[in-house]
């Protein structure tokens, strides 16, 4: 137990009040026989360690000091300043008048002496004498003790139990109890002289010979005197505190040296530390850097190369190796993107924190650089989206056309085929009458065939045309075969006209035609002509997209079916004139091989292609029906999709709104923001499976050919870049509050600053811009009491904007408004730490910075440290003071 005790000193900042014993010495008490003891032998050792160096010493620690001349000395030894001159005389009252001006002095360092006088120290009261020396003791051997914010006797106590801890069967809680077994001061003088004890050799219950060794050690090797009897300690319950102190405070003062250099060394590792970790860093964004552009860069010429496929199934393959990329490419580089903006973000924060110049990457390398490059990326990724999506509908009409054009030129040709060869005949010239008026009706049904087949050149010609605008590969075939129909009708049309010439010329001699020929041959060829066309349209290729495209064809073709009886009862009364044909030629004796000189379409050849007409009706049917369910299809695909964009769009939107409120409103501690913000990211990450599986719908609608959608505005594009986004934007608030906690940590500024920063930085960012503009800045400032004048304004803006761009970031706010107060390394620290090392010499050598620094640290130094050119400095020496200045940027190596 203790208790505080009227000892006390004042060292001009604050009062220190001593913590005594309970039971140490007063007035009224007297002291422990055994602790006395101890008492006496320490203090007279202690005393005689210091009077020594004067030349003198005292034997009896009560009666030396009575005259007062030796505790004046005394106190001259351990201050090194002069006390007043003492009295000589003998008498009594010279002795008091000495011992005043001892006790005077002591008062004057600021410490209150209760129950002391100096008539007690003259009468040799020994309890006061040893009460006296413990004052001065505690005055000028333990006050100044200092370690980690302690000091006096809590200091000393902190530093034998740092240095103590790594050894076994140590524990050092007092100044009494903890010393017994003698393993404390052996490990004392082992921490920082190894070679003097060979610490693992002792033995826990050989407690006096452990005393006995570091007491033996201490005298004879640390020039510490004997102070103690290891015998008092071990036979004593509990060893007087006081006599323990003065001794281990001894052992304090004689290994101080060694403390500070320990220090010294341990501020250069630091700082070579951060250094080489900023390095690290350093080549690492290099590196990352590197190799996202160099992806960029290879991947860009490839989405730029818009080359032309000829088939469908190529740039089918392309479309294919477009979703690979999106799917599989491109979303590792989004987030190495991102962590290389993160990365660098703390490099610079490190760097800033650590008072060290600002990163600088190589030419080309920059955030900035990268994200043009990004962007460049991206814009060529959409056009060639664009161009794929377009050039597969042109291939689809391509296709299509294709295949229309081959249908009806094999049709034409089919129809056209022998025709120029029956145009060149000269039957007409051995015809009767009635065989050449047969033929000139033949002739102008041929004309009305003729006219019903131009249509379909038409086509066959537009066809072509459109199929050369639309770049088709095999346009030399279909402009071959084209140009080879035309010339044909063109033949065909001069040839009919020369014959119908000829048959008119012929005509006035034949009078007799067979009327029922003519009429079957007139009614016969328009319906097979139109028996041909409903086949080629009921066997014609049809593209839709749509439901209504689908309806509108099968309405076409519902009106087409009701046209059936009409043309049933046309190919009726044709067949019925064929049989009349038949009835009169029986009733008249024609030969039963009479042919229709008129028209070579037979009730046969009328039969098969309404059978044809039947058959393709109910298979038209059934075809249109598959395309009517599989628009259905692509309509619940285009609702299930839109049902999912409709709500995915929306929740970035206010995800990103969310992120923006908080990035600006956060409360409470940067801690509590952070978790704030791992919650909404965790929140945004968890809804990454309905990403992936909007992106499946997206897939399969695409994979089916589906181009548009009415029932939403957001595409899959929007949705990409609107997760893109928001990844981003929550990833780098988080980086934004842990370079806050960094600022905090590193600076020492408490929440509550940090708070009234952001809520200064948010009333002046008027705008919400996420950064003060140059005149609300001003305002903010002016707020908070700085006068400005127009110099220190422009100072302070080319601090806290160094790249002119007219915003002043919350960080760069931050930064200045705890620039003034940090704590950090300055060169002038470093080159401090260096000198003690170097024993106060303007170099260092070799053999000091590998025997003080580690391993790694040493030749980091030695590999960077110039040579010292002084003209006292020998060879291999190295200039320590242009070292730490090119650390913190001040100048070049």
């Amino acid at each position: 137990m203790f208790q505080e005790e009227t000892i006390q000193y004042n060292n001009g900042y604050e009062q220190v009040v001593y913590m005594t014993q309970e039971d140490e010495w007063d007035r009224d008490l007297l002291l422990d026989p055994a602790w006395e003891k101890q008492q006496r032998k320490t203090f007279t050792a202690w005393c005689n360690s210091h009077l020594r160096k004067a030349g003198t010493q005292i034997e009896n620690i009560e009666e030396d000091f009575r005259n007062g001349l030796k505790l004046m000395l005394l106190l001259e030894v351990i201050s090194g300043e002069r006390l007043p001159k003492p009295d000589r005389g003998k008498m009594r009252f010279h002795k008091i008048a000495n011992v005043n001006k001892a006790l005077e002095y002591i008062t004057s360092k600021g410490v209150k002496l209760v129950s002391i006088g100096a008539e007690e120290i003259v009468d040799g009261n020994l309890k006061m004498t040893l009460g006296m020396i413990w004052t001065i003791i505690l005055r000028f051997a333990i006050q100044d003790i200092s370690v980690e914010e302690t000091s006096a006797k809590e200091g000393l106590l902190l530093w034998c139990q740092r240095k103590t801890a790594p050894y076994r069967n140590v524990n050092v809680q007092n100044f009494h109890c903890s010393w017994k077994d003698g393993l404390a001061l052996c490990a004392l003088i082992h921490r920082h002289r190894p070679d003097l004890i060979d610490y693992a050799k002792l033995n826990k219950d050989d407690p006096l010979g452990n005393l006995n060794l570091a007491l033996e050690v201490a005298e004879k090797h640390l020039d510490i005197p004997k102070m103690l009897d290891a015998e008092d300690i071990v036979n004593s319950p509990k060893p007087d505190e006081r006599a323990m102190m003065t001794y281990v405070s001894c052992f304090y003062h004689a290994f101080a040296g060694a403390e500070q250099a320990e220090t010294a060394a341990n501020r250069i590792c630091k700082v070579l530390g951060v250094n080489q970790e900023n390095e690290k860093l350093m080549e690492e964004y290099e590196r990352l850097a590197s190799e996202l552009l160099e992806w960029i860069n290879r991947t860009t010429p490839w989405l730029e190369n818009k080359a032309p496929e000829k088939t469908m199934m190529a740039m089918r393959r392309k479309l294919e190796d477009f979703r690979d990329y999106r799917r599989m490419h491109k979303p590792p580089k989004v987030q190495e993107k991102c962590q290389l903006e993160i990365n660098f973000n703390t490099l610079q924060t490190k760097l800033r924190i650590s008072n060290r110049p600002a990163y600088m990457p190589s030419e080309g390398k920059m955030v900035s650089d990268i994200t043009t490059s990004w962007k460049g990326l991206e814009q060529a990724e959409k056009g060639y989206e664009e161009w794929l999506l377009t050039e597969i509908r042109r291939l689809e009409r391509l296709d299509h056309l294709a295949e229309k054009f081959r249908q009806k030129s094999a049709t034409h040709e089919t129809w056209s085929e022998g025709k120029d060869l029956l145009l060149l005949q000269r039957d007409y010239e051995t015809a009767s009458l009635t065989q050449v008026r047969a033929l000139l009706r033949r002739h102008e049904a041929f004309e009305s065939d003729l006219a019903a087949h131009q249509d379909r050149v038409e086509q066959i010609a537009a066809i072509a045309q459109e199929l050369n605008e639309l770049d088709y590969h095999d346009s030399a075939t279909i402009n071959e075969r084209c140009q080879k129909i035309c010339d044909q009708w063109d033949q065909l049309g001069t040839l009919t006209q020369k014959r119908r010439e000829a048959l008119e010329r012929t005509e006035k001699l034949l009078e007799t035609i067979d009327q029922l020929f003519l009429e079957y041959a007139k009614r016969s060829a328009p319906f097979n002509n139109w028996l041909d066309g409903a086949i080629e349209d009921l066997q014609d290729m049809f593209m839709v997209h749509s439901i209504d495209e689908i309806q509108s064809l099968m309405s076409a073709h519902d009106q087409f079916k009701a046209t059936l009886p009409e043309a049933d009862g046309e190919r009726q009364a044709i067949l019925g004139i064929y049989a009349e044909v038949q009835k009169i030629a029986q009733s008249y004796g024609i030969s039963v091989n009479l042919t229709n000189p008129y028209s070579d379409i037979t009730p046969a050849d009328i039969g098969v292609k309404w059978d044809k007409v039947k058959k393709s009706v109910p298979q038209r049917d059934g075809s249109l029906q598959e395309e009517v369910n599989r628009q259905h299809a692509n309509e619940r695909m285009r609702r299930q999709f839109a049902a999912q964009a409709n709500v995915i769009g929306p929740w970035i939107q206010s995800k990103m709104e969310e992120i923006a409120r908080s990035s600006v409103d956060l409360g409470g501690t940067l801690e509590d923001q952070m978790s704030h913000m791992k919650q909404y990211e965790s929140v945004i990450i968890n809804y990454k499976s309905n990403i992936d599986k909007l992106e499946g719908d997206h897939q399969l609608i695409q994979e089916s050919l589906i181009f548009d959608n009415k029932h939403t505005n957001f595409t899959m594009e929007h949705i990409r870049v609107g997760w893109e986004v928001v990844l981003t934007t929550i990833a780098r608030t988080i980086n934004e509050v842990e370079t806050q906690i960094l600022t905090r940590d590193a600076k020492g500024i408490s929440q509550q600053q940090l708070n009234e920063f952001r809520s200064s930085f948010t009333h002046f960012d008027r705008k919400k811009k996420g950064g003060m503009e140059t005149d609300d800045f001003r305002a903010c400032l002016i707020s908070m009491g700085y006068d400005l004048g127009e110099a220190e304004f422009a100072r302070i803006m080319c601090l806290v904007d160094p790249n002119g761009k007219g915003l002043v970031t919350f960080q760069a706010f931050v930064d200045f408004m705890t620039r003034e107060t940090a704590e950090t390394d300055t060169a002038e620290q470093v080159v401090a730490s260096f000198k003690i090392l170097a024993a106060d010499k303007p170099f260092i050598l070799l053999e000091e910075l590998r025997r003080e620094l580690p391993p790694e640290q040493a030749e980091y130094c030695i590999m960077r440290m110039p040579p010292y050119n002084g003209p006292d400095g020998p060879p291999g020496a190295l200039d320590y003071s242009a070292f730490s200045s090119a650390l913190y940027g001040e100048s070049d190596l």
